[in-house]
């Protein structure tokens, strides 16, 4: 789509919530863009980031009450859905509506990981996108993240020619738990820590084992096997304690989502070679908070990365006072001690990146490198997974019956 690149980008956020402040923090490093409008159902709560990006400097922004009022507004060019995953496909839906019937000027759309709950939902999402004409952008932050580009880079540039193609890739994320109930609820959530983590582990090996320039469905998933599990949250102790914490809709002694899971996927490359993706996430990791460790190993070559190896480190004796360490890392679960810090955790998990690319992208008319596509892709994959899950079978890919399968956790009680 030719023309002049659009100066700045005026985004429009659907969204409130922990995710939508971390992106308003990526934002800041971002040119040619303005954030001009929130939407979220609680007043208090959309009235609150709008004066957080005015503060920011990046507005002027104004809070709407409805995602219809927004995009009739004229006055956004791309919106970023932030918002829980049960509610994603309805606003996809509004959009679609109010672009094709003219009442919207919007031509691009960002979403959040994972792209929908289940495989059905997400394939809706990519249609009702293309459908009405918008440019397209998922949002996965660990691809984006500096480690990550600058470990592909020198992979492929230095190790392939001599060594051969990446043939695994690892990739971990693990933490304490998530911030707010709906996360912990199955049916609303999509799934346990393998939706809500596991989309990351998926899109992030496949990347680095995808060739430079090339598709990334130039890699043929073949097969998908894992291992969920209930390590800590569904102990009698825990599952209380979260109770009181997220309230009464989130019961895990009755109907829980699971904390623990590993997946293997099997790729074939276009020559026919084997490639492997090894995941492990976890609600169930007390540490110094949310760990990232990602590796890619070839046959005369390896990279790694781990996100608390962090050059800045701060010692507190036992009688500094003080509340909860998340103001040095997301998730920290203690106040004293040795404490790795990072000091711009925007940057360092690719959101900052994440949406300089978007934003030049979306300005310049042009395809992302992470499209809506990619988003149903990684669903797919992890449909399989839950399915090798729940039957303890490896499930050989494509499989036609995952467009109806809905993991367990996510089923009604």
């Amino acid at each position: 789509m030719p023309g002049n690149p659009i100066s700045p980008l005026r985004v429009g956020i659907i969204g409130s919530g922990f995710i939508a402040h971390f992106h308003l923090q990526g934002f800041l490093g971002v040119r040619h863009v303005e954030i001009r409008g929130v939407y979220s159902p609680t007043a208090a709560n959309r009235d609150a980031l709008a004066h957080a990006a005015e503060e920011a400097g990046l507005g002027p922004c104004r809070a709407y009450s409805t995602v219809e009022d927004m995009l009739a507004s004229r006055e956004v060019d791309a919106v970023w859905i932030l918002a829980p995953n049960d509610t994603r496909l309805q606003h996809m839906r509004a959009i679609h509506a109010m672009v094709r019937e003219r009442r919207s000027t919007l031509l691009s759309v960002a979403c959040e990981k994972p792209l929908a709950r289940n495989v059905a939902e997400a394939r809706e999402m990519l249609h009702l996108a293309e459908e009405a004409g918008l440019n397209h952008g998922y949002l996965e932050n660990q691809v984006f993240a500096p480690a990550v580009q600058r470990g592909k880079e020198i992979v492929w540039r230095r190790a392939v020619p001599s060594g051969g193609r990446p043939y695994l890739a690892r990739a971990a994320e693990e933490h304490s738990g998530p911030h707010k109930p709906w996360f912990w609820q199955g049916e609303t959530q999509g799934g346990g820590v393998l939706l809500d983590m596991m989309c990351h582990s998926i899109e992030v090996a496949r990347y680095l084992l995808t060739e430079p320039g090339a598709p990334r469905d130039s890699l043929r998933p073949v097969s998908a096997n894992a291992t969920v599990a209930h390590l800590k949250w569904t102990r009698p102790v825990y599952a209380e304690r979260l109770r009181q914490t997220m309230g009464d809709t989130v019961d895990y002694s009755r109907h829980p989502a699971e904390d623990f899971a590993r997946g293997t996927v099997l790729l074939e490359d276009e020559q026919g070679n084997t490639v492997v993706i090894e995941t492990t996430t976890s609600w169930a990791y007390v540490g110094a908070g949310l760990r990232i460790q990602l590796e890619v190993l070839g046959a005369e070559y390896a990279m790694e990365f781990s996100s608390l190896n962090a050059g800045l480190k701060v010692f507190l004796s036992r009688n500094v006072g003080g509340g909860e360490g998340e103001d040095l890392v997301e998730k920290q679960n203690a106040e004293h001690g040795l404490m790795p810090v990072i000091d711009d955790e925007a940057a360092l998990y690719g959101y900052t990146n994440e949406n300089r690319h978007m934003v030049e992208a979306f300005r310049n008319r042009e395809r992302p490198m992470e499209t809506f596509h990619d988003g149903v892709a990684v669903v797919e994959m992890l449909m399989a997974l839950y399915r090798s899950a729940e039957t303890g079978s490896t499930v050989r890919l494509p499989a036609d019956d995952l467009a109806t399968y809905i993991p367990v956790p996510a089923r009604p009680a």
